[in-house]
């Protein structure tokens, strides 16, 4: 979609005047900080394409208590899984042991290279997020890591510029090469508020969610794992399909240049999947802001049929549950959410109806794969934020 933007968006000059994270006097010894996971609603495997994405932050997230400490250390100790690990802040390394820990110690190294001061930091983590569900647990580790470390050792950057140094550290630090989706959605969340993400323009939009509809998100308790090489493979493939069509991007692309192409047939679907997602977006932005909440619905639907069949990376028991989400009452749309490979899908529903869907969806589940499915609720939420000072 050559030369498409999302109408409203800030321009990329506007990031200039985003709200700076500031500071209060005397600088803290203990800071709380708080970053939410994200739903992705619209717009799969887009950002690392220059594209369009609708996503949201949920009401679940990661808490982090961290203190100053007088010695060049970095301890970070995990309540969710009862580990410990540490490493002097001069000589940050990915950590083979602990690698759940390298999502707070990839940031801090970004923020050293970007010349922050940083000191010794002792990190104690709380999650309540689902391990494996696609929530984007590790992008919110990474955004509350990076707000405590600028909270104690006060360094200056714009919301985006936050999320763009989170993404570097899982890019170049964890070796995920993902896109800026799941820190921005992270940094971004407003509550009632879906956002709209621009990966070309670097922008961020929020837009009220229609009354009465609310968000379920069903796990389908396969984990989903993006360090196994899927990810980083669908990103080449990607990128070999835009060096296919003559384009610096999929963003550049339509669906119609891909169909007259000769990309190699798996390439090819690659493309298809990206630039219709791209096409899905800017329709269901409009679709959102005129209360057409069925056809919106439909394009999620249609959002998930691609991914199973152009972009390959659902699964039969993804599929299976937004089959049965399709045949519920109050159900208007659903499709996976996130990297895929397994996790979860998101459905968006109408609130009153929500107990008889998680109900219905859960035994209908459970007796056609034998499997569990864990469901909840939630509405856009606030974005990473400092809970308290001291």
């Amino acid at each position: 979609m050559p030369d498409a933007e999302i109408p409203g968006f800030l321009s990329p000059g506007a990031l200039t005047l985003t709200t700076i994270f500031s500071f209060s006097q005397p600088m803290p010894n203990q800071v709380v900080t708080f970053a939410p996971g994200r739903v992705e609603i619209l717009g799969n495997h887009t950002d690392y394409n220059d594209g369009l994405v609708i996503s949201a932050a949920i009401h679940l997230g990661v808490t982090i208590r961290a203190e100053k400490l007088s010695d060049p250390l970095i301890i970070v100790h995990s309540t969710t899984n009862g580990r410990e690990t540490q490493q002097r802040l001069d000589n940050l390394v990915p950590d083979q042991a602990e690698d759940w820990a390298n999502y707070c110690f990839g940031p801090l190294l970004q923020l050293k290279i970007a010349g922050a001061q940083l000191g010794g930091l002792r990190l104690q983590i709380e999650s309540d997020l689902p391990l494996g569900a696609g929530l984007s647990s590790s992008a919110a580790l990474e955004v509350a890591t990076a707000l405590a470390a600028i909270t104690l050792y006060p360094f200056k950057l714009s919301p985006m510029q936050l999320a763009q140094l989170c993404q570097r550290a899982e890019n170049e630090f964890v070796g995920v090469q993902s896109g800026l989706l799941d820190q921005a959605s992270s940094v971004f969340g407003q509550s009632h508020q879906i956002i709209c993400l621009d990966f070309r323009a670097i922008t961020a939009q929020n837009i009220p969610l229609p009354a009465g509809l609310g968000l379920l998100i069903a796990n389908s308790g396969i984990p989903h794992q993006l360090t196994g090489g899927e990810y980083n493979e669908r990103r080449a493939q990607c990128a070999a399909a835009a060096v296919g069509l003559g384009v610096k991007a999929l963003r550049d692309a339509t669906s119609e240049m891909v169909i007259a192409s000769h990309l190699d047939p798996l390439i090819k679907k690659r493309a298809l999947h990206i630039t219709g997602e791209d096409e899905r977006v800017l329709g269901g932005i409009e679709l959102l802001r005129k209360g057409a909440n069925t056809e919106f619905g439909r394009l999620m639907y249609a959002s998930h049929e691609s991914s199973r069949v152009n972009f390959e990376n659902s699964t039969p028991y993804l599929d299976r549950l937004v089959e049965i989400a399709r045949q519920l009452p109050g159900v208007l749309g659903a499709r996976l959410s996130g990297g895929g490979f397994g996790g979860s899908i998101v459905a968006l529903i109408e609130l009153t109806q929500a107990d008889d869907i998680i109900h219905a969806l859960s035994q209908s589940y459970s007796d056609q794969t034998g499997a569990t499915c864990s469901a909840l609720v939630t509405e856009p939420s606030a974005g990473a934020r400092v809970l308290e000072e001291n």
